[in-house]
């Protein structure tokens, strides 16, 4: 995978574009979760998902840029990331489903995920689920220009376990911006003491958790896209585009409050 250096927002056409970009993936992301029901397949729902791309002039990000056999990534139990949508996956009540949206247009990346659970939580996941997003939420409003990347991987980790969860470690934030993935190539969820890289002011940069009940680790299924827990750990994650500022950074996707 090629990795682009992190696009600085300079203009206000990139400002604007981003800005574009991010609030079609949030939309996107929000009115699938909204429409989202059992005995709904993952491809039904990720065709609902391409045509509301399309309508607003955008292009999946995956399906571009890697040919990816799907508009969106939906992953549903202990699936993590990456799940192809399909006809056999039949949504049931209960599930713990992730939706990841990414799309491009004029030029201009955005990404947005989130994990929920559909209908009655049968699993007692919604700790987990709600845990996640708190956590996202936090790390994203103490990023500073300038701050070291493993401060915010090291603030997800210790939050994580303080309410008795995990991290994913093999599973990363990143930039964004004139492509899906740029520099920083990893935004980790857990403290590496390795990586010197900090936080640049004016780059867009997309911050994600991936919060588990045990597992540490995702692994590549057969279908060679798919990641997976392996010992039957549920995977939590958010997701949001975001500009690096002095202050507190501004969320392009966050759609009218809600995250």
């Amino acid at each position: 995978m090629l990795i682009e250096k992190n696009m600085s927002l300079q203009t206000p056409r990139d400002w604007e574009g981003m800005a574009a970009i991010a609030r079609i993936v949030a939309d996107t992301l929000q009115q699938m979760k909204a429409l989202a029901k059992p005995g709904m397949s993952t491809k039904e729902l990720d065709d609902l998902g391409s045509r509301l791309l399309k309508d607003q002039g955008a292009r999946s990000a995956p399906t571009k840029d890697y040919h990816f056999p799907g508009a969106t990534c939906i992953s549903v139990n202990h699936q993590v990331a990456h799940g192809i949508p399909s006809s056999a996956v039949i949504l049931q009540e209960g599930d713990l489903i992730n939706i990841d949206v990414s799309a491009e247009k004029d030029g201009y990346y955005g990404d947005n995920g989130a994990s929920f659970i559909l209908g009655v939580d049968h699993k007692g996941l919604s700790p987990l689920v709600a845990a996640s997003q708190t956590i996202l939420m936090g790390a994203i409003y103490r990023i500073r220009a300038g701050q070291k990347i493993s401060e915010t991987g090291k603030y997800i980790e210790q939050q994580a376990r303080k309410m008795g969860f995990a991290t994913i470690c093999n599973l990363t934030g990143h930039g964004i911006g004139r492509k899906l993935h740029e520099e920083p190539r990893e935004i980790p969820n857990y403290f590496d003491r390795f990586n010197r890289q900090r936080f640049k002011k004016n780059t867009t940069v997309a911050i994600e958790t991936f919060i588990s009940t045990k597992a540490k680790v995702v692994e590549e299924l057969h279908d060679g896209w798919t990641l997976a827990t392996m010992d039957g750990s549920y995977v939590a994650q958010h997701e949001h585009t975001i500009v690096v500022t002095d202050g507190a950074p501004v969320i392009l996707t966050l759609n009218n409050g809600i995250a």
